[in-house]
């Protein structure tokens, strides 16, 4: 068994082991999933990956993006894909952290098509890469932002959150302006939460955005605006 097997075994054993029968439908109705759930809560989910992945330490980039794909692709439960990315934020996957990851990225992305999912890759994967290499994924996003996968869109729109004064305002602009006519909830959740988080650093750059963007929808404004001064 090589190593990428090891912790793809490891991981489905101990996550059995402290399965919960009783959380597990009511996490699964609470995530609208089709995908059971063993019922592990988040902390001790992390709990349980935090010594594996100690444990058994990937020795490359092949090896993690293997062991990534294993747990995303092969997942027969829900936390197995919570697992494979929480493998990606893991302090020792960070030196494989580049532009060379976004089709693994965008493949989640679409494959898993739910927020819990989406947002941790977008604001916290795909969002420090277009803040280190900003020339390959900026035009990426552009093209995201349009697409018909509404889950590529959301991705284009949140991946600043962590931004703070290094948001590129006019790709900000463009995925935003690119969903404004879009009913969907998630898109017009997600353009609110950008503009709220901008708002953190630039209240008045945000409150002139909304102003300037009438069709904004108003579940839009109201998250935009939810801390910036009347």
């Amino acid at each position: 068994m090589d190593k990428v097997d090891e912790l793809v075994s490891a991981v489905r054993t101990e996550l059995a082991a402290v399965a919960d029968p009783v959380k597990a439908p009511e996490m699964r109705r609470y995530m609208k999933s089709a995908m059971p759930f063993y019922g592990v809560p988040k902390p001790q989910r992390q709990a349980v990956t935090r010594r594996l992945f100690a444990g058994y330490p990937l020795p490359d980039r092949g090896a993690f993006v293997g062991a990534v794909e294993k747990l995303w692709r092969e997942a027969e439960f829900r936390e197995e894909r919570y697992v494979a990315i929480d493998l990606t934020g893991y302090r020792a996957s960070a030196r494989w952290q580049d532009s060379s990851l976004l089709p693994l990225y965008e493949e989640m992305i679409v494959t898993g098509a739910w927020w819990d999912f989406v947002d941790e890759i977008a604001a916290r994967r795909v969002g420090p890469i277009l803040r280190a290499e900003p020339a390959v994924v900026g035009p990426l996003m552009r093209k995201w932002a349009v697409d018909p996968d509404l889950w590529r869109r959301r991705t284009a729109i949140i991946c600043q959150l962590g931004a703070k004064d290094r948001t590129d305002l006019e790709l900000l602009t463009f995925a935003i302006e690119a969903s404004i006519g879009e009913r969907d909830f998630f898109l017009r959740k997600g353009i609110g939460w950008a503009l709220r988080q901008h708002s953190r650093v630039d209240p008045g750059w945000v409150r002139r955005f909304v102003d300037e963007h009438p069709g904004l929808a108003p579940l839009s404004v109201r998250e935009a605006l939810k801390h910036v001064p009347r």
